[in-house]
């Protein structure tokens, strides 16, 4: 995770709109992102999406849907992000959350394009159905 040097750009102002699954972020220099809850679970800095190293990253599927529930201030230069799908562990710091907005297009192109080489989907998988209870020739459920 890249730290917050004292020439990074600072957020002035968080907004998450949960019906949009947006978090709008405005920073001191003027920048301003629109950031997909998808997309930042997606690209989340925890070591259980990145690994621990290059080529340890897990490809992340099924993240469509996904909501940020709360925002979690650390420090005075980072957020804590938690997802509906129970994700909590990556720290966003300033600097990482600019990155994020300003190499936006080019990510997500780089995550479609890994989503469709893996034949994955950006869509959760549909729910197992449960099985229903059929009766046998004696009448007994089984």
């Amino acid at each position: 995770m890249s730290g917050l040097s004292p020439s990074s750009p600072t957020p002035i102002e968080l907004t998450l709109h949960q019906a949009t699954r947006v978090l709008d972020i405005a920073f001191d220099d003027g920048a301003r992102f629109s950031l997909p809850c998808e997309y930042l679970r997606v690209f989340s800095p925890s070591a259980e999406v990145r690994g621990h190293g290059v080529g340890q990253e897990t490809l992340q599927t099924g993240k469509r849907e996904v909501n940020v529930t709360a925002i979690e201030p650390v420090g005075h230069y980072a957020v804590k992000l938690v997802f509906s799908d129970g994700h909590s562990t990556g720290l966003y710091s300033w600097d990482y959350l600019y990155t994020l907005g300003t190499q936006q297009t080019a990510y997500w192109a780089a995550y479609l394009a890994r989503l469709a080489a893996a034949h994955a989907s950006r869509d959760p998988a549909p729910e197992a159905p449960v099985p229903s209870r059929t009766a046998c020739p004696s009448g007994r459920a089984r």
